[in-house]
């Protein structure tokens, strides 16, 4: 393998590692504009086959690395799993490569990063969103972006840093082959990069504005915790039940001696009961204990059984003092081969043995409006649910006035999924301009004021209740109104260019072969030159003239 093939192969496989450290445990933000770089630093120049090995490499690195905590489920999960989002990479190699060839390509590209990270999050089987840009951005001045440009712009802003930064390094390569024309190529680059700056600034110093004299209610989160190992729920879900039983019958005697506030309402995690309420007995007594005794709904996590045989709803269920059960929220986003099996009918779980562990297939809620609990409009979500746009989107524009997610991150509580998924809560809050309260099943449980500030919370594999007070809103930021318009915005931006070089490519093809059935075989070499600059700036395997920074050619163009 030549050095220079080697040299892209280790940059491409440090800046998917580098890509990995922007998220928990290492939350160094600036690590996704840098492995954005990398990636396009690796890939220019190449050809087709060789980006699509590049984009593979890179995205394995970001994946395996990012999604470690997957082994907790197992081995063959974790690869599964890593492996399925390396190949939204290893097709993006080619594009990014691609669209360096195209006049302001740091615009381009950063479009492009953002449409794989839209297409990650809803297809196949809904997507799998984990790694976006802009979920790395707790506690740095970009996540002032979210409630004005949500969490695609924000990522669009991180890639286009990290474009930015790898059309400077191309420029400064080529400073000492036509010093006057890359210099002032590099002073261009100072005016967009000084643009963002200026705007993620703005948003630090100016941050966006969220009402505070709307009803202040006081609410409650209660961590049942889970006995023994803290990380298998189902061989003690009845202890876990009647846990969370027994910690609201707790709250409720220190709100009759006044040492705490009636809640307006009291959350239970997912999978407090994690058989059917509905049908069974034991729980039913146990929810209705509960409620009877602290005097407000509480809204329950639960796993109802479907109405097809083989499905089951994980639902956050309403369960007022006085009516019972009403209102419910289903999950929208179940997780594929973690809790439903697709192709199931097709023998796809003969195959694998661990499937046998999934016997029911989880039914995707459809529910974009909030529930009605007390009075309040409740935008809810359940674990993974989170990580998605439009499940908060969808309520909060359906008149949501505070958010709540229920949660059982008991299988992965010895790993970073804990803290990666609290970060985009906390997130979520930002970008809502919504008071978040988060109930998980024995860690993390709190409540999150709109500028993301943690206010309440509790330790993990605690038993325990959390209790803030939380104003109440209806505002629409404009990061959630523009957010699907950027998705759309961006996958445009991707598209178009590259439908521009094949058109381009196809027109070229037909003037040379015209050329050539004119007999003037002898074309100037700048014309039929089709080779690209790596890197550093050297020649390409394929011999390119490009490479020698020949004026016009779009390949050199950075601004």
């Amino acid at each position: 393998m030549p050095a220079s093939s080697r040299l892209r192969v280790l940059l491409a496989v440090l800046a998917g590692l580098v890509g990995s450290a922007a998220f928990d445990p290492v939350g160094l933000v600036l690590c996704g504009p840098l492995a954005v770089a990398g990636l396009a630093l690796a890939v220019r120049g190449t050809r087709v086959r060789t980006a699509l090995a590049l984009g593979t490499l890179f995205g394995a690195a970001f994946q395996f690395a990012l999604l470690w905590w997957m082994r907790a489920v197992g081995p063959e999960a974790w690869v599964a799993l890593s492996l399925i989002e390396t190949l939204y990479y290893a097709l993006l190699g080619p594009v990014v490569m691609a669209l360096q060839r195209v006049r302001g390509w740091p615009l381009w590209v950063a479009a492009a990063w953002v449409a794989c990270e839209e297409l990650r999050g809803t297809w196949p089987f809904g997507g799998f969103p984990w790694g976006r840009l802009a979920f790395g951005t707790a506690d740095t001045p970009f996540s002032a972006l979210l409630p004005w440009v949500g969490t695609a712009g924000t990522s669009l802003v991180l890639a286009l840093l990290g474009t930015l930064l790898a059309a400077a390094v191309v420029a400064l390569r080529a400073e000492g082959r036509a010093l006057g024309r890359d210099r002032r190529r590099v002073a261009r680059l100072v005016v967009p990069l000084g643009v963002l700056g200026a705007v993620v600034a703005l948003a630090a110093l100016r941050p966006y504005e969220v009402p505070t004299t709307g009803p202040v209610v006081p609410v409650a989160a209660v961590q049942g915790d889970v006995p023994g190992a803290g990380d298998d729920v189902v061989p003690v879900h009845r202890e876990v039940t009647e846990n969370h039983v027994r910690t609201t019958v707790e709250l409720a005697d220190r709100i009759a001696a006044g040492t705490s506030p009636t809640p307006a309402f009291v959350l239970w995690p997912e999978n407090s009961t994690a058989v059917d309420p509905f049908t069974d007995r034991s729980t039913t007594a146990g929810i209705e204990e509960a409620v009877a005794a602290v005097g407000v709904p509480v809204v329950v996590g639960g796993m109802v059984d479907a109405p097809a045989e083989g499905q089951v709803l994980n639902q956050g269920i309403v369960w007022d003092d006085v009516t019972g059960p009403g209102d419910r929220y289903a999950k929208r986003h179940p997780v594929p081969f973690g809790e439903f099996i697709p192709f199931r009918n097709a023998g796809l779980a003969s195959i694998v043995d661990d499937f046998d562990l999934i016997p029911r297939d989880m039914v995707a809620g459809t529910r974009d409006t909030p529930l009605e609990v007390a009075g309040i409009r409740v935008g809810n979500a359940i674990c993974f649910d989170v990580a998605y746009d439009d499940g908060f989107r969808d309520q909060v524009r359906a008149g949501a006035q505070v958010l709540t997610v229920q949660t059982s991150n008991a299988m992965f509580i010895r790993t970073h999924q804990v803290d990666q998924q609290f970060e985009i809560t906390r997130l979520r809050a930002i970008e809502s301009g919504k008071y978040l309260v988060v109930a998980a099943i024995n860690g993390q449980s709190a409540v999150v004021a709109p500028d993301g500030e943690v206010v309440s919370s509790i330790d993990r594999r605690t038993r325990g209740v959390v209790e803030a007070s939380v104003v109440l809103n209806d505002v629409v930021t404009p990061g959630l109104r523009l957010g699907p318009w950027i998705a759309a915005g961006v996958t445009a931006a991707t598209v178009l260019p590259l439908l521009g070089l094949v058109l381009a490519g196809l027109g070229g093809a037909r003037l040379r072969r015209r050329t050539v059935d004119g007999g003037h075989d002898g074309a100037p070499a700048q014309a039929q030159a089709g080779g690209t600059t790596g890197p550093a700036g050297q020649t390409d395997q394929t011999g390119s003239a490009g490479a020698r920074g020949t004026a016009g050619t779009t390949r050199e163009t950075v601004g």
